[in-house]
């Protein structure tokens, strides 16, 4: 986008997997059998998201659009643990929304201070000091780690400011900004508008403040997107309070009323419930108005529309101060900024389970792998009823019981795969 203000990025994550489980058995001098002793893989590293107010655009993620987490490390002998993979920690602006790329639903609104794990790490697999029992004193098998989990998503950025500045280019916004905050907008007499939004804390009092943003101005048909208007829309979606400012100099021939009107009918169009939001028209440029006549026609219009209506001169800070004290006195009964509920349902795995299965048996016990199973598993939640209900439908559909039975798989015999393992009841 124009000047490089990002909201609105598609990323691919990919947590890593998890390391396999090592083979290996105790040797001694002078002991002649020694017991299995392989070690457990590492889980693979989780994907997180956090929150970094130091970022005000999601600009990094033009370039970089696939984050994967480290994978566990492998077992050894020795009973030695593979080592965890390192998570991932991706940062974002504050108001950031994570939603699914394929279904647009929310996942997460980072509004808050809480890391997010969006993509868990694979569980590391067992060693083979995990598999001995009194009748399998010997097991020459480990288990393959679990990979991690993945996922496309769309980071939409939604500020978090308190209030909203909306007007046409050239209004005053970026100057009233730079008066009442500590924000430095770019100001200049340019009518295709400030092209990503500026944010400043307004500081009223001891205890006192609110976070203002500056709109980029919008330009009639933006909610039809025309213009950069429409993707900046979504701005002032959280903000509690708008100021809606107007030139009412006429120097540049514009219509006070007229523009007044048409932001309203664009934000109408947007969204009903935006236009609907309390709102504190301000007439600007007092400092240049030729014909005062114009000043009380329009005050009467905003009046009779039902709004609060202010003067002021951003230029000679005339005003400025008793405007900051009416939003702080009308932000004070407002309910606070709006925070997003997940949709999100993460949907059951699309499996082909037609892939065969490598079986093998070692005494009672059937090893049970494969590509398949292993994706399966991966997005199976054993703690849920329902999940494990699916996980067993998969199984049955896929055909392994049959098979096992057709190989000689007795009541009680122990199927195992990967980091599962139960006994067999027909």
């Amino acid at each position: 986008m124009a000047n490089g203000f990002i909201d609105k990025a598609r990323i691919t994550v990919r947590a890593g997997n998890g390391g396999n489980g090592a083979v290996a058995f105790h040797r001694e001098k002078y002991i002649a059998a020694g017991g299995p002793d392989g070690g457990d893989g590492g889980d693979g590293g989780s994907i997180i998201v956090r929150v970094d107010d130091n970022m005000s655009t999601l600009m990094d993620f033009r370039y970089k659009r696939k984050y994967v987490a480290a994978n566990g490390v492998d077992g050894q002998g020795g009973r030695k643990s593979g080592k965890d993979g390192q998570s991932l920690t991706i940062r974002v602006p504050r108001g950031t929304l994570i939603r699914d790329a394929e279904t647009g639903e929310i996942i997460k609104d980072m509004s808050d201070d809480q890391p997010f794990v969006l993509c868990k790490g694979g569980r590391g697999g067992w060693g083979n000091q995990h598999f001995a029992t009194p009748t399998r004193q010997v097991p020459r098998f480990a288990k393959a780690g679990l990979p991690g989990e993945s996922h496309d998503v769309v980071l939409e950025l939604k500020l978090l400011a308190d209030v909203g500045l909306v007007g046409f280019p050239n209004v005053g916004k970026s100057t009233l900004l730079s008066v009442v905050s500590k924000a430095h907008p770019k100001i200049a007499n340019y009518h295709f508008t400030t092209l990503y939004p500026n944010l400043g804390v307004v500081y009223v009092d001891e205890g006192v403040s609110f976070v203002m943003a500056d709109i980029p101005g919008i330009i009639e048909g933006a909610s039809e997107g025309a213009g950069l208007g429409h993707d900046f829309l979504r701005h002032i979606d959280r903000c509690r309070l708008l100021v809606h400012l107007v030139d009412v100099s006429g120097s540049e021939g514009r219509d006070p009323i007229a523009d007044f009107d048409a932001i309203n009918q664009e934000l109408r169009q947007y969204s009903p419930e935006l236009a609907d939001r309390p709102q504190i028209v301000v007439a600007n440029k007092t400092d240049l108005l030729a014909d005062p006549a114009q000043l009380d026609a329009f005050r009467v219009h905003v009046e009779e529309a039902g709004y609060t209506f202010m003067a002021m001169s951003a230029a000679t800070h005339q005003g400025t101060r008793e405007l900051v004290q009416a939003i702080a006195a009308r932000l004070a009964e407002l309910p606070p900024v709006a925070v997003y509920e997940p949709e999100y349902v993460p949907r059951p795995p699309q499996i082909d389970t037609s892939e065969p299965l490598n079986i093998q048996q070692e005494d009672n016990t059937w090893l049970v792998e494969g590509p398949w199973l292993q994706r399966l598993m991966a997005n199976i939640n054993f703690s849920d009823y329902e999940s494990r209900m699916y996980f067993d439908k998969m199984l049955r559909q896929s055909g392994l019981f049959d098979q096992l039975e057709r190989m000689g798989i007795q009541d009680g015999d122990i199927v195992s795969m990967y980091n599962l393992e139960f006994e067999y009841q027909r």
